[in-house]
């Protein structure tokens, strides 16, 4: 079924109305019909389950006949951290992460980033990045809108590594623990924090740095995975374990 979202003012006496591109889309590419249901998702965690009653470009009008809160959301709040890679594998970071059922992206610099994204290009860079997490959230029928954020430092990275009740540092280096041991021992926590590196990863000085600030280190087996991969190997993970 067909899935927007919608602000919760923009329902008015049982009518939600949508408008600009998602009432283009609804109207010109699924080419719906009055009468057709769809679901809207208010981007927190409700779904409205409507009925459209007018069709138009500009402007489709759609009555509500239920709602409910979302199934699809993950009990626990996902924050990934990911250090900014060459080319264009943030964006497809960004899509996966969004259909594991991150909750937030956060890129961030460090020493061996060899792409860095330049300070004109930072509000372009972010309406594309936001535009990618909406469409992967409708695709996967998310109901809640996932939330990408600026690049910030390393150094701001480690001031907010305290705030998670857990924050999976994921780190091919020695003293690491298995991600399998870590989840069995943590209990039911209310949010996590994963940090993936570049293609580069960390030298020993940022790793121990983000150590020091509360992340645990956590191998993901044997092999070494691939920047692009390493995040959404870790979201499965979580996923099979509190999810399934």
């Amino acid at each position: 079924m067909p899935r927007f979202f919608v602000d919760k003012s923009a329902l008015s006496d049982g009518i939600f109305s949508v408008a600009g591109d998602d009432a283009r889309h609804i109207a010109r590419s699924l080419r719906m019909a009055e009468g057709d249901t769809l679901t809207l998702s208010d981007g927190e965690g409700t779904d409205y389950l409507c009925r459209l009653t007018k069709i138009r470009d500009e402007e489709c009008l759609c009555e509500l006949i239920s709602s409910a809160p979302s199934e699809s959301e993950p009990k626990c709040d996902i924050t990934l951290f990911m250090a900014y890679p060459k080319g264009d594998k943030l964006e497809v970071v960004i899509q996966k992460a969004v259909e594991l059922g991150a909750g937030r992206i956060v890129p961030f610099t460090s020493s061996r980033c060899i792409k860095r994204p330049q300070a004109d290009s930072r509000d372009k860079l972010l309406a594309r990045h936001t535009r990618i997490a909406e469409e992967a959230a409708k695709q996967c029928g998310r109901s809640r809108l996932p939330r990408v954020e600026s690049a910030i430092t390393l150094s701001e990275l480690l001031l907010r590594i305290p705030s998670f009740p857990l924050t999976l540092f994921c780190y091919e280096g020695s003293g690491t623990r298995s991600l399998k041991s870590v989840l069995a021992a943590s209990g039911s926590p209310t949010s996590i924090a994963v940090i993936v590196g570049s293609e580069g990863g960390f030298s020993e000085e940022e790793a121990a740095a983000i150590e020091g600030a509360g992340a645990v280190g956590v191998n993901l087996g044997p092999r070494i995975l691939r920047c692009e991969t390493a995040p959404a190997y870790c979201l499965s993970a979580l996923s099979f374990f509190f999810e399934l």
